[in-house]
């Protein structure tokens, strides 16, 4: 299925980013890992080895071009192009009117949630183009493509975040190269929990119980699968 692709996941030191990591590790992927704390790629990449990969886990800010380059060329000298890249790394930011926004707050929120995502397909894109294949997959949101009010610029970064994806999915479609977008749903994270903390955190399922589409994705089985959103919750393969 993955067995001797290269996956990259950003966000990956906890959340849906590590299970997704853990899950592709289990499956035969090589993993490069990164997230922007040190001691927590240390972490996440014993627990990636110990599921029996090779991987790169290195502290990396997605908005940081020359470090993600940096990361992305270490791989390349390594396996060759990245086969999978799965953009996760995401922020909150306040859920606030729109209106209240602080400037810097919305800056910063837009800056992981859209431009890091786009940092990180343009590094990968060159070698994927040689290759003439890969999979790209970002993380959406169920506030990517349906109105709430107070959720201020989270989902308006989800929802540029979707107009990336199917841009992106018809420019690279005669390269070989998929893009979709995932929305996982509500998952037991911290982020989930800073947005709803009067929730039950038993009430919705843990990361790991919504990582199989994401794995079909990256997958031969969904080859000429391009510009779709799909939802994880549910998700049953074709």
């Amino acid at each position: 299925m993955v067995r001797g692709r290269t996956a990259l996941v950003t966000g990956a030191s906890r959340g849906l980013g590590r299970a997704l990591a853990l899950a592709f590790a289990r499956a035969g992927a090589r993993l490069v890992a990164c997230s922007r704390d040190p001691t927590d790629m240390g972490r996440i990449g014993a627990e990636i080895r110990e599921a029996g990969a090779d991987c790169i886990a290195r502290a990396a800010d997605v908005t940081d071009a020359g470090a993600v380059a940096a990361l992305v060329a270490e791989a390349e000298s390594r396996w060759g192009a990245i086969d999978v890249l799965i953009n996760n790394a995401s922020v909150l930011g306040p859920r606030v009117p729109l209106r209240d926004h602080d400037l810097d707050d919305w800056r910063a929120a837009l800056d992981v949630n859209l431009t890091g995502a786009w940092i990180c397909c343009s590094a990968v894109l060159p070698g994927m183009r040689r290759a003439g294949r890969g999979s790209i997959i970002n993380v959406t949101s169920s506030v990517g493509d349906e109105p709430r009010a107070d959720w201020g610029i989270y989902a308006v970064s989800k929802w540029a975040l979707e107009g990336l994806t199917w841009n992106l999915a018809l420019e690279e479609a005669d390269r070989g190269i998929r893009v979709n977008a995932v929305n996982p749903g509500g998952m037991r994270t911290e982020m989930r929990e800073d947005a709803y903390p009067a929730e039950d955190p038993e009430s919705v399922p843990a990361p790991a119980e919504v990582v199989d589409v994401f794995l079909w994705l990256a997958s031969e089985a969904a080859a000429g699968v391009t510009g779709k959103r799909f939802e994880a919750r549910g998700w049953k393969r074709p």
